[in-house]
């Protein structure tokens, strides 16, 4: 029998810059819009109920300037405002489609506050205690942070994730959920077992001492093991909860391990509408369609209220901070996603703004162009229509 002859998936073989094909800059656009068929694991969720939208479009919102600045950004794909059930501003890029799915990386984090709210209201979880005490397999990166810190990225361990350095945890994190090839092909982690691998740095324990927050994406998968520890349930049943909430007219792309373990730290796809329809979630305190509740109106307060460590800094005196699993400034709840992606929901005007780009650059990151996005999208959700 002649030898049965295979190669490497391409848009999965990392092959510069320690980066899958599909997140290097030439293929980035294509990438991000593809992702949720270039994963090799995934789950795809859909809601009986659609959120109904109307179009009434408010003119002022394309003169403010920095709209128009971002809008004629060569990265742009797309920008949608609206409030209660109106839309109140849209607009995409030449080359992208109304019903075009694009990832929104990291603000997947996002549904995690629903979820933890819902389980500290009904006093299942405990956020003062322990990661041990609901995990007792994690190790040593974890096992003694206080949950709460873990939910704000306020402690120290030896995952790093920083887009400038080539081998950073998060990138040899990726096969755990299919975004790229391992290294050796026969080895196929779970979520909870490359959790379990994570250690505290040599020589000191994982306080935070600064006022700045330590991103790591892990953090929210470890809060992800804890919900399902937590609930008895899966994290599969209570994101379909979230989706069955917030009424997706299309539905929730979202990457898993091998095993089926929906990946809370980032890779949901969305279209543009459905992006919105998830910011309004947030704006109604969890409240859904067909009578559907997800989540703590009072626990989403408090994310306000009592904020934990600075994110960025946005301009003189006025900070992001991160909290609960999402970004916090003043009123402003939501979140940022890898290579040019925010939600923001104001929790008193009601107001959602969601954005959608792609940097080209090489660690698919720009300061001043983040800068510019978020306070862009502030500023729309803070404004009276």
């Amino acid at each position: 029998m002649k030898k049965i002859i295979s190669y490497k998936n391409p848009e999965l073989a990392t092959v510069k810059d320690n980066k899958a094909l599909w997140n290097l800059p030439k293929t980035r656009r294509y990438g991000y819009r593809n992702l949720h068929k270039i994963n090799r694991y995934g789950l795809f969720l859909r809601s009986d109920l659609v959120l109904k939208l109307e179009v009434k479009p408010k003119t002022k919102i394309s003169q403010i300037p920095l709209v128009k600045k971002m809008i004629k950004n060569k990265y742009f794909c797309s920008l949608i405002v609206g409030n209660n059930q109106k839309i109140l501003f849209e607009k995409y890029a030449n080359d992208f489609a109304k019903d075009q799915p694009q990832t929104i990386m990291s603000i997947t984090k996002m549904f995690v506050n629903l979820f933890v709210g819902e389980l500290v209201k009904s006093k299942s979880l405990n956020l003062n205690q322990k990661v041990s005490f609901y995990l007792p397999k994690i190790g040593s990166g974890y096992a003694n942070a206080k949950v709460k810190d873990v939910l704000n990225m306020n402690i120290i361990n030896a995952y790093t994730e920083d887009y400038t350095k080539a081998r950073s945890s998060s990138f040899l994190h990726e096969p755990v959920g299919g975004w790229r090839l391992p290294i050796n092909r026969d080895v196929h982690l779970s979520q909870e077992e490359f959790l379990n691998t994570i250690k505290s740095k040599k020589n000191r324990d994982l306080k935070n001492s600064t006022d700045m927050a330590f991103y790591k994406s892990a953090n929210t998968d470890v809060i992800g093991l804890i919900i399902e520890k937590v609930s008895g349930k899966s994290l599969r049943h209570w994101m379909l909860k979230a989706v069955e909430a917030a009424g997706f007219e299309d539905g929730l792309y979202i990457a898993s391990d091998r095993y089926g373990m929906p990946w809370m730290s980032g890779g949901g796809c969305l279209i543009t509408r459905d992006f919105l329809r998830m910011g309004l979630l947030f704006a109604r305190k969890g409240k859904g369609v067909g009578n559907r509740k997800i989540g703590s109106s009072s626990f989403l307060d408090q994310t306000i209220k009592k904020v934990g460590p600075k994110y960025m800094n946005l301009s003189i005196n006025k900070y992001l901070y991160y909290s609960n699993s999402t970004m916090v400034s003043g009123n402003m709840v939501g979140h940022s996603g890898y290579g040019g992606q925010f939600l923001a929901t104001n929790l008193k005007t009601g107001n959602v703004a969601a954005f959608f780009s792609v940097l080209e650059t090489k660690s698919a990151t720009k300061n001043n162009y983040k800068i510019d996005m978020i306070n862009m999208l502030i500023d729309l959700v803070n404004n009276k229509y």
